[in-house]
């Protein structure tokens, strides 16, 4: 925030920035642990229940089949 006034970024009041003054902590609220655009958890994260995870869990291990099977196709290719 700007000067630290509270009017926040082009006068247009708090929480309308990046959150790197005093209201967000200086952490950059709203962008993913602070490491730039859609990296990490949102702060708004919440703890998936079991069943969740499982679903996640599985979802992971198709898309890495796929990797592999992809992978695998590649260097059959290279191979020849």
């Amino acid at each position: 925030m700007p000067r630290l006034n509270g009017t926040g970024p082009q006068g247009m009041g708090p929480m309308t920035g990046r959150g790197l003054g005093s209201c967000g902590g200086g952490r950059g609220y709203g962008r993913g642990m602070g490491c730039g655009y859609g990296c990490g958890m949102p702060w708004s994260y919440r703890q998936p229940n079991i069943d969740e995870e499982k679903e996640m869990i599985k979802d992971d291990i198709a898309v890495l089949k796929e990797e592999l099977k992809a992978a695998e196709e590649r260097l059959s290719e290279l191979n020849k």
